[in-house]
């Protein structure tokens, strides 16, 4: 069959897109929506999925952890905030690095872990969001700098008890 004799053939067969592919509804199309990994899910790390479940641009696909209880029930708060299985657990951050379908990591790890991964994961081409301290030592703080900047990646260092009033009241009355 030639292509032009099938396109006039396709034509006349009806085409069913779920609304939700096209953004209608106040959906947010898988095009325009940011694919998410958080590396450690401990309890910062659970932290961090509950909030960027909250969001609907961003999709968590996959989880990565060491321990096993930590991965199980963070798979089990995405794939009930998302209605889906679909969540997959690593136990080994490299593996997550290698999908090439994950735009953005977050990263929840002891300190000692930051710089490796945060580098890693630049050079896999993945933004990134991770806990302070940004690094375990300034040397490893400017190896992230370097690595974010030379790969052309977003860098957030997460601070948010300095947003909490019960924090920054405790500040105001230190300085004062």
């Amino acid at each position: 069959m030639k292509r032009r004799h099938f396109s006039s053939l396709a034509v006349g067969f009806p085409t069913i897109v779920n609304a939700s592919a096209l953004g209608l509804s106040g959906a947010v199309p898988p095009s325009d929506r940011i694919t998410m990994a958080t590396i450690g899910v401990g309890g910062m790390g659970q932290g961090h999925i509950r909030e960027f479940l909250k969001i609907p641009d961003v999709r968590i696909v996959a989880v990565c952890d060491v321990d096993d209880l930590n991965l199980v029930k963070a798979k089990g708060m995405i794939d009930t905030g998302y209605a889906s299985p679909d969540c997959a657990t690593y136990r080994a951050f490299e593996e997550v690095l290698l999908r090439r379908d994950i735009d953005a990591v977050s990263i929840a790890l002891p300190d000692h872990w930051h710089g490796i991964v945060a580098v890693r994961a630049a050079q896999a081409g993945k933004d990134i969001y991770g806990e302070k301290p940004l690094a375990h030592n300034f040397r490893e703080g400017v190896a992230i700098r370097e690595a974010v900047k030379r790969n052309r990646r977003i860098w957030q260092t997460g601070s948010w008890q300095r947003s909490r009033e019960n924090f920054r009241r405790a500040c105001e009355l230190v300085r004062n």
